[in-house]
């Protein structure tokens, strides 16, 4: 007899087996194991994916046959945060163009009264910009500034390069658009751009993450405390335009109205960050009069990867939830517990930040996230606390060493550039203690908010 759950067990296991091993061909393991589920869906029509009804119903079992590739395409594929992700990657693109965050990040040395606090205070800059700009983008624009700094004051610019990569991974969790991991969570959770702040009357996952930026904060200005009495100013570059914060701002507003309007944001959010993408891409050619080489050059550099990879990894874990997969692994998890809520919280939370450190935590979100809820249910526990704990122990696990997300990849090819190699544990020694300070504030809050 088939097993239609074994079979999609065994193509989930080994999508990600390849995934891990091979990270530099992860959209072709994703995009085979996808193909896979679909034909398979087609091949056994209602196995996978149930058929409703009215396709039931019909005599013509060709309708049947094509149900796995359309209902994937139209259904499983959440279209909405792929065109929130792509819109805010082109604004994200011309913010830095812009040199807006740079001329900002000079003023902030200048104005500090010593270099201790303007270390700290180009890390929560830092913090910030990964709110609305993906985290290795962050990483990229910052880094001549910290190399710059960590050089008139004559110091190593290892520990300031992983603070700035920690704080980007940090930072990004904060909303709906800071980084695929929360698109995903809003997605299967319902959550508009306003929940992210405030949901049930209740401080949200913007907040929680604040806390952990502020540990974070303090724990750097302990180690750069020494620099206390040096000061250092550096020069300043002119702004090319304002028009891309402008957009970064309308976006952030308009996301806001949108929420208040639509629950739901069905497409009407993504529609509106992509729409805005390319309004400042025309703005870019025309205004800024560009060539169609540098305009092209714009788009090729977005990260496409993470966009196909995305498509994928919808259709395996679309389907390993409507086949039920989920839901027994929930009741697995539920049964170890033994009902302990507190037991299942800190679960969720040490699972995600180990697993996180090591492995993509996109995957892990989409195939997490509905176990969470099904254990939260299962438990009549208030589902937003094992649902937080999933999201935030999984970005910040991703801190936790120098290969748990692409910001700290890029920190350390740039310090090996700079003749400043980092090994792991050299890395562990500031990100793993920065991890273990921000988790242990974060948690502490979240359980006794949402508990």
């Amino acid at each position: 007899m088939l097993n239609i759950k074994s079979i999609i067990i065994l193509i989930a296991i080994v999508m990600y087996a390849l995934v891990i091993a091979f990270q530099s061909r992860k959209v072709i393991f994703t995009s085979v194991a996808a193909l896979l589920i679909i034909v398979l869906g087609m091949i056994f029509p209602g196995k996978i994916f149930p058929l409703p009804e009215d396709i039931i119903s019909l005599e013509s079992n060709t309708p049947s046959v094509f149900y796995a590739l359309t209902h994937s395409f139209l259904e499983i594929i959440n279209w909405n945060v792929l065109m929130i992700y792509l819109g805010t990657m082109i604004i994200a693109s011309l913010f830095i163009y812009s040199k807006v965050p740079a001329k900002i990040a000079d003023k902030i040395v200048n104005k500090s009264s010593t270099s201790s606090i303007a270390m700290v205070l180009i890390l929560a800059m830092t913090g910030v910009i990964s709110i609305f700009v993906e985290n290795v983008a962050t990483v990229l624009m910052m880094a001549p500034i910290a190399l710059a700094l960590c050089n008139k004051l004559r110091i190593n610019p290892t520990v300031f390069m992983i603070g700035i990569a920690v704080m980007s991974n940090l930072e990004g969790t904060a909303t709906l658009v800071g980084d695929p991991p929360s698109m995903i969570f809003a997605s299967y959770a319902g959550y508009s751009f306003n929940d992210f702040f405030f949901h049930d009357g209740m401080l949200s996952i913007f907040w929680l993450v604040q806390i952990g930026m502020i540990a974070g904060c303090a724990f750097f200005y302990l180690y750069f405390a020494r620099h206390n009495g040096e000061k250092v100013v550096v020069d300043s570059d002119e702004i090319i335009s304002w028009v891309p914060f402008s957009f970064l701002i309308i976006m952030i507003i308009g996301l806001g109205m949108i929420s208040i309007v639509s629950a739901r944001y069905e497409y009407l959010s993504g529609g509106f960050v992509l729409a805005l993408g390319i309004i400042l891409l025309a703005w870019y050619k025309l205004f800024q009069r560009k060539t169609f080489s540098e305009l092209k050059q714009i788009v090729i550099d977005l990260d496409w990867e993470t966009i196909f990879f995305l498509l994928g990894v919808f259709v395996v874990i679309g389907a390993i939830k409507e086949t039920g997969i989920l839901y027994d692994l929930a009741l697995y998890l539920v049964n170890i517990t033994g009902g302990s809520k507190i037991l299942g919280y800190v679960i969720i939370f040490a699972v995600s930040i180990v697993i996180s450190g090591f492995v993509d935590n996109v995957p892990y979100m989409i195939a997490m996230l509905p176990v969470a809820a099904e254990m939260a249910r299962a438990m009549e526990v208030n589902s937003e606390l094992y649902m937080f704990a999933l999201l935030i122990g999984s970005c910040l696990g991703g801190n936790l060493t120098p290969y748990g997300a692409s910001a700290n990849v890029v920190a350390m090819g740039i310090l090996k550039k700079e003749n400043r190699p980092l090994n792991f544990a050299g890395w562990l020694k500031i990100g793993g203690t920065f991890t273990v300070v921000t988790t242990v504030v974060v948690s502490l809050a979240l359980w006794l908010i949402w508990s």
